[in-house]
């Protein structure tokens, strides 16, 4: 296969994976869902750790992180190795990696030289703590990011340990941030021709989407703390008991909540003093579930959708896996993908996100097998010589 056209924003964009695990390929894979062609440089004979991650007897967590890219073996311990991706980053546009500070150093691919051959060059670095600081030499994974961040501490219940999400969030936000910077890398070398380092630090990149936690400690001495499957004082919103299981409504703007007891038939909690605004509504959280769930646990799910859409109320059901393959929005929206796969016959998987209306980004081609099998069309396509790689 030597077609390489995407038709994605970024059809022309070549990159160099280096990255392993989560954080880099997880950057890898969204800019390879853009159009970007992806160069996966990964160790002989045992590859990418991620091979082997996922859930079941057959984990296919490989399939959705690798799509749309290339496999070539490269011993980045060894010099040949080194060279080989000397080469390949001469001739790329953007370089992922998500070692530990100071190991493309060690290796001899310190990212000043590889600029130095190559100006334009892009270079994401996604790391624990960052490139600089005291902590930066550190070991770290996305958990620890997560829990440096401030997400672990205010997730679950007060008297409980602080949980975790069911996903790798620290990964995916960091991974995400460094694509983001490498886009806004691209416009800048667009005007001046010059590429720069991408710093996403995983626990930085969790701080990002922390809300006020640090400004409402800052100006009023005020902690977040775990408050379950609620946010404090943002009522109604929960997810409810239903006949058949459960069902989460959000309706803590005021308006909504005037529709949400009309179609409770209780148009008069709109405006009773004690739920009528915001921050009344705030106070008596606990009381207002209570009342709330009481209506909804004489309903079924079907039943309490449907008057949830009848009224404008935002709400919808707690999916899993098997209700997104059955659901006519999903297949609507083309917000799951079919992948042809020699081993599994197909996987479906989640689609490329967001949608783009000129260019749409794709799943062009299924995730690479074996470790290395694509490294003599690529030596071939990006360096005009034939031979195995590294």
């Amino acid at each position: 296969m030597s077609e390489t056209g995407s038709g994605g924003a970024l059809e022309g964009i070549r990159v160099v994976e280096m990255g392993q695990l989560i954080a880099g390929p997880f950057c890898g894979q969204l800019l390879g869902d853009m159009g970007a062609e992806i160069v996966k440089l990964e160790p002989p004979e045992t590859g990418d750790q991620m091979r082997n991650w996922g859930q079941g007897d057959k984990p296919s967590w490989w399939r959705v992180i690798a799509r749309n890219k290339y496999s070539v073996a490269a011993d980045l311990r060894s010099a040949e190795g080194q060279q080989l991706a000397r080469e390949l980053i001469a001739k790329a546009d953007i370089l992922i990696e998500n070692f530990r500070p100071g190991t493309l150093e060690k290796w001899n691919l310190d990212p000043a030289e590889l600029r130095r051959t190559n100006p334009g060059l892009i270079v994401v670095r996604v790391s624990g703590y960052g490139q600089t600081g005291p902590y930066s030499a550190r070991a770290g994974f996305g958990g620890i990011g997560e829990a440096m961040g401030g997400w672990r501490g205010i997730v679950g219940y007060p008297d409980l340990p602080p949980a975790r999400m069911g996903v790798s969030i620290g990964d995916t936000l960091a991974a995400t941030y460094g694509c983001m910077g490498a886009l806004a890398a691209l416009h800048h070398r667009s005007k001046t021709g010059e590429g720069q380092i991408v710093d996403s630090a995983l626990y930085e990149a969790v701080l990002q989407v922390m809300e006020s936690t640090v400004s409402d400690y800052s100006a009023s001495g005020t902690k977040r703390r775990r408050t379950g499957s609620t946010l404090p004082a943002i009522a109604p919103s929960n997810v409810y008991p239903c006949r058949d299981g459960e069902y989460l409504i959000g309706a803590n703007q005021d308006g909504v909540f005037a529709r949400l007891a009309v179609a409770m038939g209780r148009p008069e909690l709109a405006s009773d003093e004690r739920y009528a605004t915001h921050r009344a509504r705030g106070l008596r959280q606990e009381e207002l579930d209570a009342l709330i769930g009481e209506w909804t646990a004489t309903l079924t799910i079907a039943e309490l959708e449907a008057k949830m859409v009848e009224a404008g109320v935002p709400a919808g059901r707690v999916f899993d896996a098997e209700d997104m393959l059955a659901d006519p929005h999903f297949a609507a929206r083309e917000a799951l993908v079919t992948v042809p796969d020699e081993e599994f016959g197909e996987v479906t998987m989640q689609g490329v996100f967001p949608k783009l209306s000129a260019t749409p980004g794709s799943v062009r081609r299924p995730a690479p097998l074996t470790v290395g099998q694509d490294g003599a069309e690529v030596l071939e396509r990006w360096l005009g010589r034939t031979g195995d790689a590294a």
